[in-house]
């Protein structure tokens, strides 16, 4: 006999099973809560940690689902954008509890991180350049950059399979550093070459590594742990209309608002399209954006410094949450340095709150819609091919994240370099800073060699930025 999780108010359990899913419970909607505030505050260490303490404790503790429909609901948050540990929350919550279930484990996931977030760049905007702070963020800076290294030698040893993957990473290296190709022209190039690669069944693409093939090995395994999918998880077109107006009405009538009240040229109409536009193409995770991120944010709207940003990544790491949050910073930074009428700090608030309104919101809607559908589209040969191309292309884009970091981190100058019609910057030897190089090769050694976590590194560094600073 087959088990599912009941729709509320239909019983108090689930269906009685033998086998391996015969343990599983369904649980009430006041111990979801207290259980998913659980997972919130516990949420450190990037995505692969937020994860792990979700499946220790829903799948293992607790038992709301079994194993094979834990990986199946994270392939289907990896074949969407955004952060996929919050959308993997918002679909167990769904599953369990329908919308209400889904707007709980979602919200309560960001929550911890939305608050740490705000209070520091608080602290950050008002006491940023007291010595103390100073060196915290100067020792976050280089563990920030061992931590991106880092994730481009993990997502590379995955996705960089076979020489049509590295040869994808490397374009996406070379269009973004040398040519400033935009980052969803990137994404949606590497799709494309993927889509067209599976669709004619080329060996690299089927074999190129991400989620796609791992959501195929699944397929036929899911029917062994006699867990079916809920009736309310099915593709209905009258559900995906409503959900759809509702999320979109959520996401865009506080951006077309604020562009007929205030016009497009305001600090917050700029923040909500540019952020809102992000939301749509954070494949990869949040490493794969942070680059052209921090390169708007920098050079093109003037809202950070080039440091700032290494050191709201820093912030973004420390605490629990979504490491996307480290957008709310920006936003943040964003309407402190623009506030017009209002004082800076309430200014700073409402755009670090807008920010995040705009990135999340859209999570949600992705679940809500797109999870019955996916499903059907789990084992497309064409679907799997662009998913492994795109994870192949972020590879280049982390890396192109990585010098740009480093460039800012290491070397108090940079110089640009005409290289024919190419204009590149290129960091002045003389300029490097011996205090970040020697902390930078400190996290490396933490991270690579003794395999240090990253709160332990972060921590480390820190404290070792902070006596420097002291002592000069």
């Amino acid at each position: 006999m087959s088990t599912h999780a009941p729709s509320p108010g239909t019983g108090p359990g689930p269906v009685p099973a033998t086998g391996a899913a015969a343990a599983l419970r369904h649980p009430s909607l006041g111990e979801a809560l207290r259980v998913w505030a659980r997972v919130a505050a516990l949420s450190f260490g990037g995505p692969a940690g937020q994860i792990a303490v979700m499946h220790r404790i829903v799948v293992e503790e607790k038992r709301w689902i079994g194993e094979t429909r834990f990986l199946h609901a994270l392939n289907y948050c990896m074949l969407l954008p955004g952060p996929e540990a919050q959308q993997l929350a918002v679909y167990i919550g769904w599953l369990m509890h329908r919308t209400a279930g889904g707007l709980i484990a979602g919200t309560l996931f960001v929550l911890p991180g939305l608050l740490s977030i705000m209070a520091l760049s608080w602290i950050y905007a008002l006491y940023g350049r007291v010595p103390v702070v100073e060196g915290l963020f100067f020792g976050l800076k280089a563990a920030v950059l061992a931590v991106v290294l880092e994730a481009v030698v993990r997502v590379g040893r995955r996705a960089l399979r076979n020489g049509t993957m590295l040869a994808l990473a490397a374009l996406a290296f070379i269009g973004l550093f040398l040519f400033d190709a935009p980052f969803p022209g990137i994404i949606a190039a590497a799709g494309l070459i993927g889509w067209i690669g599976g669709r004619r069944g080329l060996p690299a693409f089927r074999t190129g590594g991400g989620h796609a093939g791992f959501a195929r090995q699944l397929a036929d395994s899911e029917s062994l742990l006699g867990e079916e999918t809920p009736d309310h998880a099915r593709p209905s077109l009258g559900w995906s209309l409503k959900v759809s107006a509702v999320c979109l009405v959520l996401w865009l009538a506080p951006i077309a608002l604020l562009l007929a009240v205030f016009g497009p040229a305001d600090v917050y109409s700029r923040v909500a399209l540019f952020f809102s536009k992000m939301a749509v193409v954070t494949f990869g995770g949040a490493y794969a954006v942070l680059a052209y991120v921090a390169q708007q944010a920098v050079e093109t709207y003037g809202w950070l410094r080039p440091g700032e940003m290494m050191d709201g990544l820093g912030m973004a790491e420390t605490t629990p949450g979504p490491l996307i949050m480290v957008v709310q910073f920006v936003g943040f930074m964003a309407g402190f340095r623009e506030p017009g009428s209002l004082p800076p700090l309430l200014a700073g608030t409402l755009a670090g709150l807008l920010t995040t309104w705009v990135t999340f919101v859209p999570c949600f809607l992705w679940i809500f819609l797109g999870a019955p559908f996916v499903e059907a589209l789990r084992g497309n040969r064409a679907l799997g091919g662009a998913l492994s191309a795109i994870t192949a292309a972020v590879v280049g884009v982390i890396l192109n994240l990585a010098v740009w970091f480093g460039l800012h981190v290491l070397f108090h100058d940079r110089q640009t370099v005409a290289l024919g019609w190419l204009r590149v910057d290129l960091p002045v030897l003389s300029s490097v800073d011996p205090a970040a190089l020697l902390l930078t090769a400190a996290a490396l050694l933490a991270v690579f060699r003794f395999r240090l976590g990253i709160l332990v590194t972060l921590a480390g560094c820190s404290a070792a930025g902070l006596l420097l600073r002291l002592i000069g």
